[in-house]
Protein backbone atom coordinates (compact mmCIF):
# COMPACT_ATOMS: atom_id res chain seq x y z
CA UNK A 1 0.00 0.00 0.00
CA UNK A 2 1.37 3.41 -0.96
CA UNK A 3 2.02 5.98 1.76
CA UNK A 4 -0.45 8.83 1.46
CA UNK A 5 2.39 11.36 1.68
CA UNK A 6 3.85 9.87 -1.53
CA UNK A 7 0.55 10.20 -3.38
CA UNK A 8 -0.82 13.56 -2.29
CA UNK A 9 0.94 16.75 -1.31
CA UNK A 10 -0.05 18.62 1.83
CA UNK A 11 -1.79 21.18 -0.38
CA UNK A 12 -3.82 18.46 -2.11
CA UNK A 13 -4.76 16.85 1.22
CA UNK A 14 -6.07 20.21 2.41
CA UNK A 15 -7.88 21.00 -0.85
CA UNK A 16 -11.23 19.47 0.11
CA UNK A 17 -13.65 22.25 0.93
CA UNK A 18 -16.99 22.09 2.71
CA UNK A 19 -17.82 25.42 1.04
CA UNK A 20 -17.71 23.85 -2.43
CA UNK A 21 -21.04 22.96 -4.08
CA UNK A 22 -19.53 19.50 -4.67
CA UNK A 23 -20.00 17.24 -1.62
CA UNK A 24 -16.86 16.35 0.33
CA UNK A 25 -17.19 12.65 -0.40
CA UNK A 26 -17.31 13.33 -4.14
CA UNK A 27 -14.24 15.59 -3.97
CA UNK A 28 -12.33 12.77 -2.27
CA UNK A 29 -13.76 10.22 -4.70
CA UNK A 30 -12.58 12.34 -7.65
CA UNK A 31 -9.03 12.59 -6.27
CA UNK A 32 -8.80 8.83 -5.72
CA UNK A 33 -10.45 8.04 -9.04
CA UNK A 34 -7.89 10.16 -10.91
CA UNK A 35 -5.03 8.26 -9.23
CA UNK A 36 -6.59 4.95 -10.27
CA UNK A 37 -7.37 5.91 -13.88
CA UNK A 38 -3.91 7.39 -14.52
CA UNK A 39 -2.15 4.31 -13.12
CA UNK A 40 -0.73 5.79 -9.92
CA UNK A 41 -2.61 2.97 -8.19
CA UNK A 42 -1.96 -0.26 -10.09
CA UNK A 43 -4.18 -3.29 -10.44
CA UNK A 44 -4.19 -5.17 -7.13
CA UNK A 45 -2.89 -2.25 -5.06
CA UNK A 46 -4.50 -1.82 -1.68
CA UNK A 47 -5.95 1.62 -1.07
CA UNK A 48 -5.50 3.52 2.20
CA UNK A 49 -8.05 2.63 4.86
CA UNK A 50 -11.04 4.81 5.66
CA UNK A 51 -9.32 5.87 8.88
CA UNK A 52 -6.13 6.84 7.04
CA UNK A 53 -8.10 8.84 4.46
CA UNK A 54 -10.11 10.49 7.21
CA UNK A 55 -6.94 11.56 9.05
CA UNK A 56 -5.06 12.64 5.92
CA UNK A 57 -7.85 14.70 4.35
CA UNK A 58 -9.41 15.93 7.61
CA UNK A 59 -12.84 14.49 6.82
CA UNK A 60 -15.15 12.16 8.72
CA UNK A 61 -15.02 8.38 8.47
CA UNK A 62 -18.49 8.53 6.91
CA UNK A 63 -17.16 10.81 4.15
CA UNK A 64 -14.19 8.51 3.50
CA UNK A 65 -16.45 5.45 3.43
CA UNK A 66 -18.85 7.12 0.99
CA UNK A 67 -15.94 7.98 -1.34
CA UNK A 68 -14.69 4.38 -1.26
CA UNK A 69 -18.20 3.05 -1.85
CA UNK A 70 -18.48 5.28 -4.94
CA UNK A 71 -15.22 3.84 -6.28
CA UNK A 72 -16.62 0.35 -5.78
CA UNK A 73 -19.89 1.30 -7.50
CA UNK A 74 -17.86 2.60 -10.46
CA UNK A 75 -16.14 -0.79 -10.76
CA UNK A 76 -12.70 0.62 -9.95
CA UNK A 77 -12.11 -1.16 -6.63
CA UNK A 78 -13.29 -4.23 -4.74
CA UNK A 79 -13.97 -4.05 -1.02
CA UNK A 80 -13.44 -7.10 1.17
CA UNK A 81 -14.34 -7.13 4.84
CA UNK A 82 -11.25 -7.69 6.94
CA UNK A 83 -8.88 -7.37 3.96
CA UNK A 84 -9.40 -3.82 2.74
CA UNK A 85 -10.04 -2.16 -0.61
CA UNK A 86 -8.13 -3.24 -3.71
CA UNK A 87 -7.87 -1.75 -7.21
CA UNK A 88 -9.52 -3.91 -9.88
CA UNK A 89 -9.13 -1.41 -12.73
CA UNK A 90 -6.38 -2.42 -15.15
CA UNK A 91 -4.47 0.62 -16.39
CA UNK A 92 -3.39 0.60 -20.03
CA UNK A 93 -1.07 3.30 -21.28
CA UNK A 94 -2.19 5.34 -24.26
CA UNK A 95 0.46 6.88 -26.50
CA UNK A 96 0.74 10.63 -26.29
CA UNK A 97 -0.91 12.18 -29.31
CA UNK A 98 1.85 14.62 -30.14
CA UNK A 99 3.14 14.72 -33.75
CA UNK A 100 6.90 14.88 -34.16
CA UNK A 101 7.85 18.19 -35.75
CA UNK A 102 11.53 18.37 -34.93
CA UNK A 103 13.99 18.72 -32.09
CA UNK A 104 14.19 22.19 -30.56
CA UNK A 105 17.23 23.65 -28.92
CA UNK A 106 17.14 24.84 -25.33
CA UNK A 107 16.43 28.57 -25.33
CA UNK A 108 18.98 29.81 -22.80
CA UNK A 109 17.74 33.39 -22.91
CA UNK A 110 14.29 32.32 -21.70
CA UNK A 111 15.57 31.58 -18.19
CA UNK A 112 17.61 34.77 -18.16
CA UNK A 113 14.74 37.00 -19.22
CA UNK A 114 11.88 35.48 -17.24
CA UNK A 115 11.12 34.41 -13.70
CA UNK A 116 10.08 30.95 -12.49
CA UNK A 117 7.40 30.63 -9.84
CA UNK A 118 7.45 27.26 -8.05
CA UNK A 119 3.94 25.91 -7.43
CA UNK A 120 4.88 22.46 -6.12
CA UNK A 121 8.01 20.43 -5.42
CA UNK A 122 7.69 16.98 -3.84
CA UNK A 123 8.69 13.33 -4.21
CA UNK A 124 5.56 11.49 -5.34
CA UNK A 125 4.43 8.29 -7.03
CA UNK A 126 3.95 9.26 -10.71
CA UNK A 127 0.91 8.38 -12.84
CA UNK A 128 1.19 5.09 -14.70
CA UNK A 129 2.30 6.50 -18.05
CA UNK A 130 4.99 8.66 -16.49
CA UNK A 131 6.14 5.74 -14.35
CA UNK A 132 6.58 3.64 -17.48
CA UNK A 133 8.44 6.45 -19.25
CA UNK A 134 10.89 6.71 -16.34
CA UNK A 135 11.22 2.95 -15.90
CA UNK A 136 10.07 3.03 -12.29
CA UNK A 137 8.58 0.11 -10.42
CA UNK A 138 5.20 0.35 -8.72
CA UNK A 139 5.47 2.45 -5.58
CA UNK A 140 8.72 4.19 -6.56
CA UNK A 141 8.73 7.96 -6.39
CA UNK A 142 10.12 10.72 -8.60
CA UNK A 143 10.53 14.45 -8.12
CA UNK A 144 7.29 16.15 -9.18
CA UNK A 145 7.80 19.80 -10.02
CA UNK A 146 5.13 22.29 -11.11
CA UNK A 147 5.99 25.87 -11.95
CA UNK A 148 5.12 28.77 -14.22
CA UNK A 149 7.36 31.19 -16.07
CA UNK A 150 6.43 34.83 -16.28
CA UNK A 151 7.82 38.03 -17.71
CA UNK A 152 6.68 41.53 -16.79
CA UNK A 153 4.02 39.96 -14.59
CA UNK A 154 2.54 37.89 -17.46
CA UNK A 155 2.53 34.11 -17.06
CA UNK A 156 3.35 32.64 -20.46
CA UNK A 157 4.29 29.01 -19.65
CA UNK A 158 3.06 26.23 -17.35
CA UNK A 159 5.72 23.56 -16.62
CA UNK A 160 5.14 20.14 -15.06
CA UNK A 161 7.97 17.62 -14.77
CA UNK A 162 8.79 14.24 -13.26
CA UNK A 163 12.48 13.45 -12.65
CA UNK A 164 14.06 10.26 -11.37
CA UNK A 165 17.22 10.05 -9.30
CA UNK A 166 17.08 13.48 -7.66
CA UNK A 167 15.84 14.66 -4.28
CA UNK A 168 13.44 17.49 -3.60
CA UNK A 169 15.44 20.74 -3.25
CA UNK A 170 15.92 22.24 0.21
CA UNK A 171 15.89 25.76 -1.18
CA UNK A 172 13.17 26.47 -3.74
CA UNK A 173 14.63 29.91 -4.40
CA UNK A 174 17.78 28.33 -5.85
CA UNK A 175 15.72 26.12 -8.15
CA UNK A 176 13.61 29.09 -9.24
CA UNK A 177 16.74 31.04 -10.16
CA UNK A 178 18.54 28.23 -12.01
CA UNK A 179 17.56 26.51 -15.29
CA UNK A 180 16.05 23.17 -14.27
CA UNK A 181 18.40 20.86 -16.20
CA UNK A 182 21.42 22.87 -15.07
CA UNK A 183 20.28 22.47 -11.47
CA UNK A 184 19.90 18.70 -11.94
CA UNK A 185 23.30 18.31 -13.65
CA UNK A 186 24.95 20.10 -10.73
CA UNK A 187 23.46 17.42 -8.49
CA UNK A 188 24.78 14.50 -10.50
CA UNK A 189 21.92 13.67 -12.86
CA UNK A 190 23.51 12.34 -16.07
CA UNK A 191 21.79 13.46 -19.30
CA UNK A 192 22.92 12.76 -22.84
CA UNK A 193 20.18 13.81 -25.26
CA UNK A 194 16.72 15.34 -25.50
CA UNK A 195 13.71 14.82 -27.75
CA UNK A 196 10.79 17.21 -28.00
CA UNK A 197 7.36 17.10 -29.60
CA UNK A 198 4.77 19.79 -30.17
CA UNK A 199 0.99 19.76 -30.27
CA UNK A 200 -2.01 21.96 -29.54
CA UNK A 201 -4.12 21.28 -26.44
CA UNK A 202 -7.01 22.85 -24.56
CA UNK A 203 -6.30 24.36 -21.14
CA UNK A 204 -7.56 22.22 -18.27
CA UNK A 205 -9.27 23.81 -15.26
CA UNK A 206 -6.08 23.52 -13.22
CA UNK A 207 -3.84 25.06 -15.88
CA UNK A 208 -6.38 27.75 -16.80
CA UNK A 209 -6.61 28.91 -13.20
CA UNK A 210 -2.83 29.09 -12.75
CA UNK A 211 -2.29 30.81 -16.11
CA UNK A 212 -5.26 33.19 -15.77
CA UNK A 213 -6.83 31.84 -18.97
CA UNK A 214 -10.25 30.54 -19.92
CA UNK A 215 -10.90 26.83 -19.49
CA UNK A 216 -10.42 25.00 -22.83
CA UNK A 217 -8.48 27.94 -24.29
CA UNK A 218 -5.97 26.76 -26.93
CA UNK A 219 -2.38 26.24 -25.77
CA UNK A 220 0.85 25.18 -27.43
CA UNK A 221 2.15 22.05 -25.71
CA UNK A 222 5.72 20.79 -25.74
CA UNK A 223 6.62 17.36 -24.37
CA UNK A 224 10.32 16.94 -23.65
CA UNK A 225 12.01 13.66 -22.80
CA UNK A 226 15.57 13.76 -21.48
CA UNK A 227 17.59 10.52 -21.71
CA UNK A 228 20.78 9.01 -20.33
CA UNK A 229 22.38 6.70 -22.94
CA UNK A 230 24.88 5.43 -20.37
CA UNK A 231 21.99 4.00 -18.33
CA UNK A 232 20.47 2.01 -21.16
CA UNK A 233 18.90 4.95 -22.92
CA UNK A 234 16.25 5.41 -20.24
CA UNK A 235 14.23 8.57 -19.73
CA UNK A 236 15.42 10.40 -16.62
CA UNK A 237 13.24 13.48 -16.95
CA UNK A 238 9.77 13.91 -18.44
CA UNK A 239 8.62 17.51 -18.91
CA UNK A 240 5.37 18.93 -20.26
CA UNK A 241 5.18 22.65 -21.03
CA UNK A 242 1.99 24.46 -22.01
CA UNK A 243 2.42 27.93 -23.49
CA UNK A 244 -0.11 30.72 -23.83
CA UNK A 245 0.01 31.35 -27.61
CA UNK A 246 -0.77 35.03 -27.04
CA UNK A 247 2.69 35.44 -25.53
CA UNK A 248 4.74 32.57 -26.94
CA UNK A 249 5.20 31.43 -30.54
CA UNK A 250 7.47 28.86 -32.14
CA UNK A 251 9.07 29.72 -35.47
CA UNK A 252 11.06 27.23 -37.54
CA UNK A 253 13.36 28.40 -40.33
CA UNK A 254 14.57 25.75 -42.79
CA UNK A 255 17.21 26.32 -45.42
CA UNK A 256 16.26 24.60 -48.69
CA UNK A 257 19.01 23.11 -50.81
Amino acid sequence: MHAIDDLFTTEQRRSLSADSPTPLYHQLYALLKTRILNGTFSYGDRLPTEEQLSNAFLVSRITAKRAMDELASAGLVARQRGRGTYVVYRYRANPLDVPLVGVLEEIETMAANSRAVILESALQVPPGQIRQELGLAAGQTALHLRRVRQSDGIRFGYYESWTRGVEAPDDLAELAATPRLTYFRQRGLAMTHVTQTLSAVAASEEVAEVMDMAVAAPMLQMVRRTYNRAAGGEVVDFLTIQYNPDYFQYQLDVELA
